[in-house]
């Protein structure tokens, strides 16, 4: 209970997860952008008045923790986040000064849940994706070598 906040008149804990992706899920988060959408981000929350607890860039996704005021609403935040950061992104990392009329960068939709007693497992949960979709994706891999493995010999005894 000692993470209430407390306004004038009211005393509140209003924790989301939000995960956001990039238009048609395509892997655009990497290298500098990957390192500076953080701040980004932050930022952007920080003029809306939320907190940010934790945040993840995946090449194809963001993970945040956020705590939002009462006053405001989760849609409308994401709303200015998105609409803000996608016009800085384009204007600092793919070279457009004007007229971002039909660029997008993230989807329309987003994700999102709200964070009751678990808040420590979904902070876990955010920073282990990356590790987590490097097992799944080694997974896959070995799936579509089969059995007999990558060059089609066969494996453990007979």
């Amino acid at each position: 209970m000692n993470d209430w906040k407390v306004l004038s008149h009211v005393k509140w804990e209003c924790k989301y997860h939000v995960v956001m992706v990039p238009k048609y899920r395509k892997r655009l988060i990497y290298g500098r952008l990957k390192r500076e959408i953080g701040p980004v981000l932050r930022e952007l929350f920080r003029q809306k008045g939320v907190e940010v607890l934790e945040g993840y860039a995946m090449a194809d996704h963001v993970h945040v923790c956020v705590s939002v005021p009462p006053k405001l609403s989760i849609s409308e935040v994401i709303g200015f986040v998105k609409g803000k950061s996608a016009i800085q992104i384009h204007r600092r990392y793919l070279g457009r000064k004007q007229n971002f009329t039909g660029f997008h960068f993230w989807s329309r939709g987003y994700c999102v849940s709200t964070v009751g007693r678990d808040e420590q497992m979904i902070r876990e949960y955010i920073k282990s994706q990356e590790s987590e979709e490097r097992r799944e994706e080694a997974a896959q891999l070995s799936m579509l070598e089969g059995p007999s493995g990558p060059k089609g010999g066969v494996r453990g005894p007979l």
